[in-house]
């Protein structure tokens, strides 16, 4: 059972009709947001992905609520009595196992038929798996893409993998840990040996980062079936310099219009070349293609 803990002086104020969308901790409980306590204490109904592991929570902070299974073999089922009490003007509370709900949880339906039937959604932002890692990871977060769960098999995940080995960002999943050495090396053998981040048992008593190659990463005993729910990062790949031929195909469509000088700089920004070397080129293609025309 989860011990109590001093519960802070809730809101009096009324919390108005609504759905919302409360994120919980994702592993210490002190990362409930004074907010995301007011919500559910104040809600008519809660919608847990996991009854038992909210009651565990909701008990945490002395907090008694109607909780109703919300998961992905409930959610046709419950959906209807959620959109019913909306539309009796009450305030629901829609809560994942942990983390903020939606990421990589069930909850999208739920949240796009409430809009569509004209009822207030918000959104009572705290604790990600996802932003946690990102933060302490120490790879680029100027841009990243969310990936989730890979497939189970190897095979299915190497196809899964291809379609993001283009993608200049960093890239984010999630992985259970019997099978992340094994997600590990099919990452390196289709995006390349990038440098990674795995995180496993974020904000928990043992939160750890390994980093390295994912190759390395993928060969570490430590890393071999780990308990803990796990988060990995996986650095953007190595730029590849643009071929004459990248740069002639480029500035061949750029010169159907714009000017030369124009067509140079649009290439120049987009490829990374030299503007000056790119309006000769420019030039040169402008004349081909006159000559071709007499």
């Amino acid at each position: 059972m989860a011990r109590a803990v001093a519960t802070p002086a809730l809101s009096d104020t009324p919390l108005a009709a609504g759905l919302y969308v409360v994120a919980t901790p994702i592993g210490n409980l002190r990362d409930i947001t004074l907010r995301a306590l007011d919500v559910l204490a104040q809600a008519d109904l809660v919608l847990a992905e996991d009854t038992r592991v909210t009651g565990k929570l909701l008990h945490a902070y002395g907090i008694s609520a109607k909780l109703e299974r919300h998961d992905e073999h409930a959610a046709e089922r419950a959906r209807p009595k959620a959109m019913a009490a909306l539309a009796a003007g009450q305030r629901v509370a829609l809560v994942s196992d942990a983390g903020t709900p939606l990421i990589s949880d069930p909850g999208y339906r739920l949240v796009r038929e409430a809009a569509a039937a004209g009822h207030a959604v918000i959104p009572i932002p705290g604790a990600s798996a996802l932003l946690a890692g990102l933060s302490a990871g120490g790879l680029p977060t100027d841009r990243f893409l969310f990936v989730g769960f890979p497939p189970a098999k190897s095979a299915a995940r190497r196809t899964f993998l291809t379609e993001f080995a283009g993608v200049r960002a960093t890239l984010v999943f999630f992985e259970g840990g019997s099978r992340l050495a094994e997600s590990l090396a099919d990452m390196a053998a289709v995006l390349g040996d990038r440098e990674a981040v795995v995180c496993r048992e974020l904000t928990k008593l043992y939160e750890t980062f390994y980093r390295g190659p994912l190759s390395v990463l993928a060969a570490d005993p430590k890393l071999d079936a780990p308990k803990g729910e796990i988060v990995i990062l996986v650095g953007p790949g190595r730029e590849t310099e643009a071929t004459a031929a990248d740069a002639d195909t480029a500035l061949a469509d750029a010169l159907t219009r714009l000017k030369p000088a124009d067509a140079a700089g649009e290439v120049a920004k987009a490829l990374g070349l030299p503007r000056r070397d790119l309006y000769r080129r420019a030039l040169e293609l402008k004349d081909q293609a006159k000559g071709e025309g007499r």
